[in-house]
Order: structure tokens, then sequence, then C-alpha cells
């Protein structure tokens, strides 16, 4: 699309090019990256004409939900549709919707800015309309549903779960917990698919093949810190890609994408390591005001030194790193024996607790001057735990030294004094437990006469009949049984004062 400017304004004619983003939009699935376990199932339940009448497509920005809806629609409607589902392409309604362009048949709409109940009406009346043909559908795509308020998914459910003839919902979100939140019901009404972070060799491979085609030259690092910079989104790397080629001419290098990205130089990463390597907490602040003046972002620092970071450690671990630059490998091979697995991942530790508020903070530069003065001390924290350590091994072997040699007094035998097996007026309930059975008396009780049986019997009566005897506590009887067996056995009235023992009936 051109732009003329009348005659005599003294404008020049400007030319407006279509983004990469948009002109390498795929136009049928097998064109869409990484995401072959929901292209492939889609196409085959066209092919198969096995059509939901909702779908629910969830994942990072960027990684083709807008697109994989867009080429579903192209197929449910294209005019030269080929026989394994996919679309041609090339047709009058292909183009259209690929494009964007209004078309009958397919309707996109931005949850974010018509989100309310009566946009969700508004919605569900259109979609009564039959589409322009018989052999065509009607396609809603529903983009950021996320942002879709209670009452509008409440408004939209009878309709997902039975719609019109030939319609279709596509709903994609990048947040789909919040409509497991807030619309539950709804995700039972839907075919979900979880869409994948796009990888960084993925990412390099297309953004190759789409450099090529618009014939840019860019040398393997450059590709490398776009493809990083992206952080799995391919939208994000072709639009990357589109800033870093309109900053000049010429092919495309590491330092071009660097100053085009406002990236800090990987030699400005090098110089911290060595920095926190050589415990040199002084020139933290020399350092971090150089990356200032050049205007770097410190957000953007932080995140390129934790991957410097993860990469050191692969290299300890493993001797190899991916996603740096040769030149970068090389002196992160040179610094392995400076660091330990344990130093690099209490740094990684300490950026990914710093991170959640540093976009927050007004003192950012003052925050990474502090983490890195705290990397740069870390040998004394080590130091710290090492001198701990030794404190415990110094105090165990002290209380070793100055513990008195005991010895052990030997053995004496073990005679156990044989005990009569019952004792004169010794109840046999009241003998050792551990004692050795008692054996039966051969004594006998001496004979009673039938005079002291009546003695006997007549006192009895005689309490009984007195009333000015004194009620038989139990306590009174317990003491006086314990009476009777301290007369009996005087060993035994010993050791109940002694013990201090309680004896039980």
């Amino acid at each position: 699309m051109s732009i003329v400017a009348p005659s005599g304004l003294g404008y020049s004619r400007l030319a407006m090019s279509l983004a990469l983003a948009r002109k390498y939009r795929p136009k049928t699935f097998a064109d869409v990256a990484v995401q072959s376990h929901v292209s492939n199932t889609l196409r085959g339940a066209i092919a198969r004409g096995k059509i939901a009448h909702g779908y629910l497509l969830s994942g990072p920005r960027g990684v083709g939900k807008t697109t994989l809806a867009r080429v579903l629609a192209m197929a449910l409607n294209c005019e030269n549709k080929r026989d394994d589902g996919e679309p041609c392409g090339a047709c009058v309604s292909c183009q259209r919707i690929w494009s964007g362009s209004s078309s009958l048949d397919v309707v996109e709409i931005d949850a974010a800015s018509n989100r309310g109940v009566d946009d969700a009406r508004d919605l569900r009346e259109r979609a009564m309309y039959a589409p322009s043909g018989d052999d065509r559908y009607k396609v809603y795509i529903v983009d950021e549903a996320h942002m879709l308020t209670r009452e509008a998914w409440n408004a939209l459910l009878k309709i997902l779960e039975e719609p019109p003839p030939r319609v279709v919902f596509v709903f994609a979100t990048t947040e789909p917990q919040k409509i497991a939140q807030s619309a539950a019901p709804v995700l039972s009404r839907l075919q979900r698919f979880d869409l994948k972070r796009i990888g960084l060799g993925d990412i390099t491979r297309r953004l190759s093949s789409v450099l090529k085609s618009e014939g840019v030259q860019i040398s393997e690092d450059a590709l490398a810190l776009i493809a990083r910079a992206a952080d799995g989104s391919m939208r994000d790397a072709l639009s990357l890609a589109d800033q870093v080629i309109a900053i000049g001419e010429g092919p495309v290098t590491a330092e071009r994408v660097r100053e085009a990205l406002g990236l800090a130089p990987e030699d400005e990463f090098i110089n911290v390591l060595d920095i926190i390597a050589d415990h040199r907490a002084g020139d933290v602040f020399t350092a971090v005001n150089k990356l200032a003046d050049a205007g770097i972002d410190f957000g953007v620092f932080l995140s390129g030194f934790a991957d410097m970071l993860r990469a050191q450690l692969t290299v300890v671990l493993s001797d190899r790193a991916d996603g740096v630059s040769a030149h970068a490998l090389a002196a992160l091979r040179e610094r392995r024996d400076k660091f330990t697995a344990g130093d690099l991942l209490r740094m990684i530790s300490a950026i990914n607790e710093l991170e959640p508020n540093f976009r927050k903070s007004g003192q950012q530069q003052l925050l990474v001057e502090m983490l890195l003065v705290r990397m740069a001390l870390l040998d004394r924290t080590v130091a710290l735990e090492d001198l701990l350590k030794g404190l415990g091994d110094t105090r165990s072997e002290a209380a070793e030294a100055s513990a008195p040699v005991r010895q052990s007094p030997a053995p004496q035998p073990t005679t156990q004094r044989p005990r009569p097996a019952t004792r004169p007026g010794y109840p046999p309930q009241l003998d050792a437990p551990n004692g050795p059975p008692a054996e039966p008396t051969k004594q006998s009780l001496p004979p009673v006469n039938e005079n002291q049986l009546r003695e006997m019997k007549r006192a009895m009566e005689t309490t009984a009949q007195d009333s000015n005897r004194s009620r038989m506590t139990p306590e009174a009887l317990k003491e006086e049984r314990i009476g009777m067996l301290r007369q009996k056995d005087p060993a035994l009235g010993a050791a109940i004062d002694e013990l201090d023992l309680e004896l039980l009936d």
C-alpha cells in the first residue's frame, strides 16, 4: 500500500510495508510451527467431518492461537479444500480470512473491548443467522476470551451447548485458569487445546527461512540473540527481526542486534563474571555505572546475566552451553574452575528472588549494585559455613578430650539370696512377684473350740448393738490393715516408710 502526498506539500512518497509477522503468517495447518498436536487433530476432524461446535485454544503469546483459528476457518470455508483437510490458501475466501478482512462467515471479536453481557447477547443473536452458503460455516473467533465477564459467559452457555447448525466458536486465551474460575461450566462445552512455547531451535530455523526469503544476510550469533529475546514467541521473534532490519542496511550482526534491542554486550557479562570471581566488590559500581551511561535497561541486563550464569552452570556441569556465541562459550570454559555449581545456583536464585519486585522499584540501579556486591562477597558466606562446621568439629573434639575417663566397675556376681517359700503368717499374695513360687505349707491352722466361737459371736453382737460406735470408713479399714501388716512383718513396714509406697487391695 502506498501513500502519495498532494503535490506542493513537500512530502515524499512513503511506502508502508507489511510486517513480517503478518506477511509470513501460516496459511495451512502444516505451516504452523511446533503445534502439530493441535494442527493434526483439527485437520483430521475436518477431513472426517467430525467438527466440534466449540474450541478453546490456550497458550503463551505469539505461539499460533489466532493463526490456528484462522486456518480452521479457512479450511471450513475453502472453495478448493484438499481431501486431507488442508485449505488451498489461494481462493478468495482463504485470502480474505487469512488477511483478516471483513467476511460474512468469519467474525473476529476482541473480548478485551467487548466483554460485557450486552456484547455476549449480541453475539448470540448474530449466531442465529445461517451462513452465506449451504456448504459454508459461520466461525466466531473470540480473542482474549479470559476478559469476558461471568455474566457474558452465562449468556453464552446455552448457545455453546446447542449452537445452530454449521456454527463454530473458537476462543483463544493466554490465561485459561481465569475462565476456569469465572465460568467453569464453559470448559465442559468446548474442546480444549493447549499450545506449547516455541523453542530456540524452531524460532532460529523459522527466522533463517523468513530472512532468506527477504534477502537479508544474518549471522548465527544474531539469530540466537533474536531467538532468546523472543522468549518462546514466534510473533515476537518476527517483530524483533523487523526492528533489527529497519536500523540499517547490510548484513545483520550480533552488535547490530544488541544496538537495536538495547541488549548488553556479552563482554559486559563476562566482565561482571570476572568481578564476581575475583571478589572485587568495589568494581561493581563502576561496571553498573558504565551500563547506565550506555542506556542499558537493567531489567534486560538482569535477564541476560541470568542466561549467562545458566550457561556458566551448564559449562561447569557438562562442558557445553546452548544459546551463546562461540566467543562467549570459549570465555565461559576458561572460567569454569573459578565457580562451583553451588555458587552459581545461589546467584541464579538471588536473581529470581529479586525479579518479582524489580520492575516496581524506583531504585533499579541500586538493586542491581547490591545484588552484584552480594555475589562478589559470596566467598565470605561460604567461609562462614566452613567456620561453623569447623567450630562444631572443634567442640566435639574438646568435649572428648575434657571428658574424664570413667572406669566401669567390675561386674559383681549376682547371688540371689534364697528366701523361704513362705514366712510365718505372711500372705501368699504379698510374696515377691519374681520370686520362686511358694510351696504349699504343711502347717495347719490352730484348732478353734466352740467356746471361743461363741465368745467372738457375742462380742460382734454387742458391738453391733452399741449406738456410740464409730462407722468404719474405707480409709480407716486400710490403715488398720496396714498396721496389722507392719506388726506381722517389720521389714515390710520399713520398706513402706522408706519408699513411700501405697498398698493396694
